[in-house]
């Protein structure tokens, strides 16, 4: 559908963050929701959005940086891009390299097309509805099976105590392991963990493209309530409480 395109424009806007990253002069400011934001998620932010406009098929695009649409004009909306120019914002001001570009294509409020790139790991997931995913352009798929010990994902920069009752409810073993941005859904999908129970706020862009790729390698992200998670329902771009997971896991 658009595999070519949305791949170059990730490694584009990736290639601008890490320009950003290797000139040693990080400046931070706090957005009005008080979460940070950095001129390498700026950059990334018109890289991407300068890009899918100039696409032979146009969309709309709701980015993290530029999401003042009305739920008037959007809630009608058929198709659109929905973009985090730089998830992990956290990650990369402390230096780590658990940060992303996200963007994802939403078709009815499902992720139907996905790319998660960490340019700093230079590890590419791809995920297309009905094609499959791929990581670096080799398939993957979720696991099949439940294992003896529970491979579980949480937030490295923001867990939460909601997240840490639910586990503790848990009546198989389980590990966690801590990992930063959209990766967290990606090693999922890439058969590297089982479970990513998210039991505290997060926003649609952050997510979206994780969706698609684990969606498209067998995977589920269900409410907990056990309907799908869906884009665009609401005029708030808040996401519920979601566990994302292998089909082979049962709640």
């Amino acid at each position: 559908m658009f595999k070519r395109d949305v791949i170059r424009i990730a490694r584009e806007a990736g290639a601008a963050i890490m320009r950003v990253k290797q000139e040693h002069s990080l400046q931070v400011s706090t957005k009005a929701d008080e979460s940070p934001v950095t001129q390498a998620d700026l950059a990334a932010h018109h890289v991407i959005v300068d890009a899918l406009r100039k696409l032979a098929t146009t969309y709309p695009v709701i980015s993290e940086e530029c999401c003042d649409i009305s739920w008037s004009q959007r809630k009608n909306w058929h198709r659109y891009w929905l973009v985090d120019p730089l998830d992990g914002t956290q990650e990369f001001i402390k230096g780590n390299d658990e940060f992303s570009v996200n963007i994802a294509l939403i078709e009815q409020g499902v992720p139907i097309l996905g790319v998660v790139y960490a340019p700093a790991l230079d590890d590419l997931y791809y995920g297309e509805r009905d094609v499959g995913a791929e990581l670096n352009g080799q398939s993957i798929t979720a696991v099949t099976r439940v294992p003896e010990t529970l491979r579980v994902m949480i937030s490295r920069s923001h867990p939460s105590e909601e997240t840490l009752t639910w586990l503790e409810q848990l009546t198989v073993p389980y590990e966690t392991i801590a990992v930063g941005s959209a990766l967290k859904l990606c090693w999922i999908a890439a058969g590297k963990a089982d479970l990513y129970p998210r039991l505290g706020p997060t926003s649609e862009w952050d997510i979206a493209a994780g969706q698609a790729v684990l969606l498209s390698a067998g995977g589920v992200v269900n409410k907990i309530n056990g309907e799908p998670l869906r884009y665009n329902q609401k005029e708030s771009f808040l996401n519920p409480s979601f566990i994302a997971k292998t089909r082979a896991y049962v709640i």
